[in-house]
């Protein structure tokens, strides 16, 4: 199988940053896990790959209507369930046989591994929350290995990055 390069964001809150433009340039895909504030920020987006977006909690009025609250995606190996907020997922994780879990709301990027799932939150890339980072995240899919980079975007060589095999 070959490598699938995803750019995940979430919490643009109608702010497409050039620095996050240009972390995603060369990616096959890109996941919004809501608070998207506007379908011109998903109109640019597309312009760089093909996109996979949810509502947040702040997508409101008849354009947030074309996405969904939630999405099961299947790319490469890995089953990839992308929602807005953690707390509001309505899904038995493994039941389901996802193996990435990919959400928002919080504005704090994370990565954890729990009962052989992976949770990636890429943090905000849109307006600052307290004194939390601007980041997003860099997921690269290779047979059953999943390789994730978080990109602080103020400073762009503080990056962290975790690997894992899926089960």
């Amino acid at each position: 199988m070959e490598k699938i390069k995803i750019g995940i964001v979430s919490d643009t809150h109608g702010i497409l940053r050039p620095e996050v433009v240009k972390e995603l340039q060369g990616v096959d895909r890109i996941l919004h896990a809501g608070d998207i504030v506007g379908l011109d920020i998903i109109e640019e987006l597309e312009r760089i790959a093909p996109v996979y977006a949810v509502r947040g909690n702040c997508d409101h009025g008849e354009w947030s209507m074309k996405f969904p609250k939630t999405d099961l995606i299947q790319l490469g190996e890995a089953s990839i369930y992308l929602l807005h907020n953690l707390y509001e997922i309505d899904i038995a994780p493994g039941a389901a046989g996802v193996n990435i879990i990919i959400c928002g709301h919080s504005h704090q990027p994370a990565f954890e591994e729990k009962a052989g799932i992976v949770y990636i939150n890429p943090g905000s890339c849109g307006p600052r929350r307290f004194s939390l980072p601007i980041s997003m995240a860099i997921m690269e899919l290779e047979s059953r290995q999943c390789k994730v980079q978080f990109i602080n975007l103020e400073r762009p060589k503080d990056t962290n990055t975790y690997t894992t095999v899926l089960e």
